[in-house]
Parts: structure tokens; C-alpha cells; sequence
């Protein structure tokens, strides 16, 4: 015989803070309970949803008491893309909550005593910011409410938008995103219509099969817009889509398509077959001191640049401002990606290397050079763990000047070794994740002096925060 299951519910626990992946925290009995989707000065009943061995996961089934910072959000697929999971709380207090963030960090990873944090950098816009976003094809639809009768079984499943959290196979089909600005959500839009209207199959990622598999939209301050559709395999569907797509959208100025027959989404190893218009599309930024030419970037279909475009240039003046540059320094810049910051500050120095390990990038960080006609950089490719050593700095001369902006795991151990070993007067830490940044700096602490740092707001409405921190050598 069968017994039925009754689910722990909890009544009016109150939320009291916000964790760093975007998870809300109660407490009950010394026992944390992390809840998505709702608000710090919340009181709600919770369900517990799963069991942990250190902490409890549940979801609220009921708001008794709105918190003071709770706002109504803006976008109809809150709740379910998982995208915006701090939509509802008002972007003030997205912001202490940020900050919040790195002071933890430091003094409890990094054991920092009364850290010097300087106030966030809030976003210029909190809408609308991003320059790039990567959408998927999916006949995995996550559907919200019932399917009506009558409705098409063969698109009724169909979706082109976000995957929902924790599954695999599940996509959110989006209608409208509020992340990047228009033509986005029309091409978007008008893609999955012509797909549907001339029967071309959505990608099914547990068959590996179907011909639609991924669209990523790219734009920029200055006008650029770049289209990047992702195929299974080849198809005469494909040409009557990119013109169509062109003529429909005027507006793109850079088309390319990929096809992907692999078992995963890995773009890096595939070749980018230019369809329509020019192979990049350029971003310019304002300089760090008056006086100076603004500086371009072009971007390709693989480049990396920072998503918030508006913000990048607080961020990279931010940098500029720590390093303090007089123009007789030489300067490292680790993991310098597509050289975005290091041809940013190039102006100010008397050389900068540039080290990255995606060989793509550096030929991205070459070309920015040449566009912006900057002669006094050099960038090498290769991973600096492995080519940072006595014969690299016997070729390209001891940095006076170290800036370092790792991926979300953090700079690798041997190369803050490195760093340590070569003691450079001033390192300019740049960090997507305060915790790995926070470790590193323990790591470097006995030589080296936080003096200060500054959060800056990338990504609106989410948990994720950029820190940048000045460190001194101690002498």
C-alpha cells in the first residue's frame, strides 16, 4: 500500500539575505534554507524541496509579508529562465547586496581586516545592456501552462530562447527579453516564424538531431549588429534563410553561420562561414584622459568582449586609474583575452605584453592594435601558467606593471607563484568572481598590500559582480 507524501512547509520563515549565486537565505534552528525568487525582508511559508547535508533548498508557496526592497519585475519569463533571478528587488539594493558580496569575500576567504571597498559602480542602464546573448533551438519546449486543444503538434513543443536552470534538455521559448536592444527580439522572433512556417526542425539534444541549433545575436554603441545562426549539418534551407533574413533586417551589418554536427555547443573549433555584409563589427570607447584618441575595437564572430558595453568603459578607466600609468612603465596583462585592456592603456605605457591562451584572441589583440595604429604592444599566445617563466621575462623584460583578469576560477597557482616571484611594484587584479579573487589574495598577501578596490555592476538584476583591486608590494 502506498502512502502519501507530505511536504514540509514551513510558515512565515523571514528571508534575511542574498547569496552570491543569486539563491535568497532563511534561517530555521541554525539551519540555512536557500530559496530563489524572493526578496530579502520577506516573510513567506517555504516548501523544502530538497535535503543537504549542510543546508536545506526550498521555494516559496506563499508571500505573507512583501519586503520593503521587493519590486514588481519587468519581464513575463521571470521566475523561469532563471536569467534575472533579482528582477524583483530594486536595483538599489541589487547593488548593497553586490557590494556585500566582495566584502565577504575578502575578510572571509581572504582574511582582509577592513578591506578599503569603494562604492559600486552601478550599470548606466539596467536595461537593455547587453551587447550579446546566445539563444537556443530546442523541440524540448518548457511549457508555463497547459497546451490547448487543437493546437499544432508539430511546433507545439518548439522553443528558441534560454535553457531553464538544472535541465539539460529544456528551453524557455522567449517572446521578449529585456537584456539587448532592438532589432533583438524581432530577429529572434521572426527566426523561430520562418523555421515553423517552412517545417525546419528544431535541434533535439537528446537525439543529437535537427537542423536549427543555436542563434547568437551580437551589437554595439556604434551601430554595429551581428547575426551568428548555428546549424546541425548542411541543408539548401540555409541560403533561403540568410536571405530572407537580410532582407527582412536591413539593419545587420555582419552575417555569418556555423555548422555544428558535435554532441556539444562549442563554437572555438568550428569554422565561422561568412554569409552577408562586413566579417566584424567595431566598438568604440571613449579614452581614459582627454586628450587621447578613442580607442576601436573590431569584433568577430568568436571575439570576446565585455557584455555591458556602457559599462566597460567605467571598468577599463577604473583599471587605467590604479595602474597610474607616467609612461615609462612596462606592463604585463594577464590573460589579456582579445587585448581589450591592454590596448586601452597602451596610450599611458611604454610597452605592454599581452599573454592569452586562445590563439583566435591573440590575432583579435594584434589587429586592435594595428586599427588603433598602437606600436608598443607585443602579445603572445599561450597559457601564462606554462610560458611565464625566467626565459619569457629574459625576452620581454620584468614588468613594473601586472594586470591580471582571469577566468571565473581565478588565476592558476603557478602563475601566482610567478607573480610573487617577480614582485612587480603594482598588480591590478580584475575579477568576474570576488571569491576565487578573494583566495588569490590570500595566496599573494605576504607580499603584497591591498589598498583598495572597486566592485563595478556588470550585469543588472543578477547575483554576478566585477571586482578590481590595487595591490601595492610590500616593501
Amino acid at each position: 500500500m502506498k502512502t502519501s507524501y507530505s511536504p514540509i512547509i514551513l510558515e512565515n520563515v523571514e528571508i534575511l539575505d542574498a547569496g552570491s549565486e543569486g539563491m535568497s537565505i532563511a534561517r530555521i534552528n541554525d539551519q540555512v534554507i536557500f530559496v530563489p525568487f524572493v526578496v530579502p525582508g520577506d516573510v513567506a511559508d517555504l516548501q523544502i524541496t530538497a535535503k543537504k547535508r549542510r543546508y536545506l533548498e526550498g521555494r516559496a508557496v506563499r508571500l505573507r509579508i512583501p519586503s520593503p526592497w521587493r519590486t514588481e519585475p519587468h519581464c513575463v519569463h521571470f521566475g523561469i529562465c532563471g536569467g534575472c533571478r533579482w528582477q524583483n528587488m530594486t536595483y538599489e539594493r541589487q547593488l548593497y547586496y553586490k557590494q556585500k558580496q566582495v566584502y565577504d569575500n575578502l575578510t572571509r576567504i581572504g582574511k582582509i581586516n577592513a578591506p578599503e571597498i569603494l562604492p559600486i559602480l552601478p550599470s548606466p542602464v539596467t536595461q537593455y545592456y547587453r551587447n550579446k546573448l546566445d539563444f537556443t533551438f530546442s523541440n524540448h519546449r518548457w511549457f508555463t501552462e497547459p497546451v490547448k486543444l487543437g493546437d499544432d503538434p508539430s511546433t507545439q513543443s518548439n522553443a528558441l530562447g534560454f535553457h531553464v536552470p538544472r535541465f539539460f534538455d529544456k528551453v524557455v521559448d522567449i517572446r521578449e527579453c529585456f537584456h539587448q536592444k532592438d532589432p533583438s527580439n524581432a530577429i529572434r522572433n521572426e527566426l523561430r516564424s520562418y523555421a515553423e512556417a517552412h517545417q525546419l526542425p528544431f535541434y533535439d539534444v537528446r537525439k543529437w538531431e535537427g537542423l536549427m541549433r543555436n542563434l547568437i545575436i551580437r551589437d554595439t554603441l556604434s551601430g554595429g549588429l551581428m547575426v551568428i545562426l548555428v546549424f546541425h549539418h548542411e541543408d539548401p534551407a540555409i541560403g533561403l534563410m540568410i536571405d530572407h533574413l537580410t532582407k527582412k533586417f536591413p539593419q545587420i551589418t555582419s552575417l555569418f553561420y556555423v555548422i555544428n554536427p558535435k554532441k556539444n555547443d562549442s563554437l572555438n573549433d568550428l569554422e565561422f562561414r561568412h554569409a552577408a555584409g562586413e566579417p566584424y563589427i567595431t566598438e568604440i570607447l571613449p579614452p581614459y584622459r582627454d586628450g587621447y584618441p578613442d580607442i576601436s575595437y573590431r569584433i568577430g564572430p568568436a571575439s570576446f568582449f565585455q557584455t555591458n558595453s556602457l559599462q566597460a568603459v567605467n571598468l577599463y578607466r577604473t583599471v587605467a586609474g590604479f595602474a597610474d600609468l607616467t609612461g615609462v612603465e612596462a606592463v604585463y596583462d594577464l590573460y589579456t583575452g582579445t587585448g581589450t585592456i591592454a590596448n586601452y592603456l597602451a596610450p599611458y605605457a611604454q610597452h605592454v605584453t599581452g599573454l592569452e591562451s586562445v590563439e583566435p584572441a591573440v590575432a583579435d589583440a594584434i589587429l586592435n592594435s594595428k586599427l588603433n595604429r598602437i606600436q608598443n604592444t607585443t602579445f603572445i599566445a599561450g597559457e601564462a601558467e606554462k610560458i611565464l617563466d625566467d626565459s619569457f621575462l629574459a625576452q620581454h623584460g620584468t614588468p613594473d606593471v601586472i594586470i591580471t583578469d582571469p577566468p571565473r576560477n581565478g588565476m592558476h597557482e603557478k602563475v601566482v607563484r610567478t607573480i610573487l616571484q617577480i614582485r612587480p611594484g603594482k598588480v591590478v587584479y580584475v575579477s568576474c568572481n570576488p571569491a576565487t579573487q578573494a583566495r588569490d589574495l590570500a595566496l599573494m598577501s605576504p607580499y603584497y598590500r591591498l589598498v583598495k578596490c572597486q566592485p563595478v555592476d556588470m550585469f543588472p538584476h543578477t547575483q554576478h559582480v566585477e571586482n578590481v583591486a590595487l595591490l601595492l608590494k610590500i616593501e
